[in-house]
Parts: structure tokens; sequence; C-alpha cells
């Protein structure tokens, strides 16, 4: 959950619904290793997340995916542009080894 638009409707509409639902924040980012200023709005995005959640009475958690974005997604990421042969998509690297292998597999997500 992003506290953006999309994700608060879609757990209004199923908390609306009756489901249980539950706010999960994944961290895939390390600010900390940028130069200069900041310019992902991590931290924001975070707190947007988390006052969502506390606003429509869900509970919400925090994962942190950074090592394995960066393992998995980033460096393949750059490796493949760098050979000039293709020009690749993170997104899609992400959605194959961090929301669809990770996070899914998660038994608890406050882990």
């Amino acid at each position: 959950m992003s506290g953006g638009i999309d994700s608060t409707v879609a757990a209004i509409t199923l908390k609306d619904q009756g489901y249980d639902v539950v706010g999960v924040y994944m961290r895939n980012w390390d600010s900390s290793d940028e130069a200069g200023t900041e310019t992902c709005q991590i931290e924001k995005d975070r707190e947007d997340m988390l006052s969502v959640c506390d606003h429509i009475g869900i509970k919400s958690h925090i994962v942190d995916f950074s090592k394995d974005y960066w393992n998995d997604v980033f460096v393949p990421f750059i490796e493949a542009y760098e050979t000039g042969l293709i020009t690749p998509n993170p997104d899609v690297y992400c959605n194959r080894h961090i929301k669809y292998d990770r996070f899914l597999c998660l038994k608890d997500p406050s882990m």
C-alpha cells in the first residue's frame, strides 16, 4: 500500500465489503545509498501509508526488501542496460522477484 489514492480506495472498498484488510508498505529502496539530495519520497510515502491506515482503521506493516531489490532488480537492470542489447524493464524484475516471490511468500507481514 502506498498511501496514494488507488491503494486507499482499494483498501476502503475491501474493508466496506467485509474483508479483513491490512496495509503493507514495501520498502524497496534505501535512499541512504544515494549521494546528494534525496530524490525518492520514501519517507513521505511511508508516512502517508501509515496515516491512511490509521484514518481508515486498518493495521499496517512495513517490510524491507531494499537489499533484495538492489540485488535482484537494480543490479540486473544496470547490467542488462550496459550491454546495449536490450532496454530492460525494472518493473518486470520487481514483479518477478519482489512482489510475486518474496512479498507473497511472507507468512507474517510484520516480519
